[in-house]
């Protein structure tokens, strides 16, 4: 059965920011002669690994909304040089607006249930046209 992680996208102010982001770390790698791998690292390891690896998505919280996704595409556990256990996540690139929904903060990461996650923006009725600023604010206005 699939499972997701959702986590705070700290630093970031829109999805079009993360994916700026995202472009700009691939650049650097390309410049410099590396492949590219979106990883992303955080201090606990996921114990349910078969699970998220059977479909299942990184679910980013953007200024207080679940508002995209990245298909988890690998765990990657290690120690630090300091001894301390971690995970690499290793993300597809694509980032996929999702539904945005309320969240509210919390550290590191947590699990999200498959029947519980944000459908992809594409999918839902009338998702596409606005720009991600006018939507957020009409819906906090309550007028979307």
């Amino acid at each position: 059965m699939t499972l997701h992680l959702i986590k705070l996208c700290v630093g970031a102010t829109s999805i079009a920011d993360l994916e700026d982001w995202i472009a700009g770390r691939a650049e650097a790698a390309r410049k410099a002669g590396h492949p590219f791998e979106q990883i992303h690292v955080t201090r606990m390891v996921p114990t349910r690994s078969e699970e998220l690896l059977d479909g299942g998505s990184l679910y980013w919280v953007i200024k207080g909304e679940v508002a995209a996704r990245q298909r988890l595409l690998e765990l990657r556990p290690f120690v630090d040089g300091d001894g301390v256990r971690r995970c690499g996540l290793v993300l597809d690139p694509q980032v996929v607006p999702v539904e945005p929904r309320p969240s509210r903060p919390f550290q590191g990461w947590r699990y999200l249930k498959a029947n519980e996650a944000p459908r992809d923006l594409a999918r839902v009725e009338g998702g596409g046209g606005l720009p991600e600023s006018l939507a957020r604010e009409l819906r906090d206005l309550g007028l979307m």
